[in-house]
């Protein structure tokens, strides 16, 4: 029983880290595209003016906003997209962690998991602009 546990527990070690890499990979992917697009359409533009602050829009405020905007082809979005694809990452390996645990039913590691996962979601989604 031990051994299939062991074997177990490796898979899950071998999914979460191919996981990790895959996302950072993915996420990195995705910035570098979306810095070539932003060189390409904005290249040739005169330095902005920065003696006055101006806020970001909601297409780098939100989900919607992102996802739309990355939908569109916009650059700055695609760059913004990517950004999430990698805070994403540890978030699903958090998930992934979760479910091996409750798998192998040890309820402390469990509550654990859970207590940090809702600790992260509440943080990323309690201040969120609508």
């Amino acid at each position: 029983m031990s051994f299939l546990k062991k074997l177990v527990d490796r898979d899950v070690e071998v999914i979460v880290g191919k996981m990790l890499r895959y996302g950072v990979f993915t996420a990195s992917g995705i910035v570098l595209a979306g810095g070539i697009f932003y060189l390409i359409q904005m290249g040739n533009t005169l330095v902005p003016d920065y003696s006055h602050f101006t806020g970001e829009g909601k297409g780098f405020t939100t989900f919607n906003g992102i996802l739309k905007g990355a939908a569109s082809f916009s650059s700055t979005e695609v760059i913004q997209f990517g950004v999430l694809v990698l805070l994403a990452t540890p978030i699903l390996r958090i998930v992934m962690s979760l479910g091996a645990f409750a798998l192998e039913k040890d309820r402390l590691y469990v509550g654990i998991t859970a207590l940090v996962l809702g600790v992260i979601l509440f943080s990323m989604f309690g201040g969120l602009k609508v």
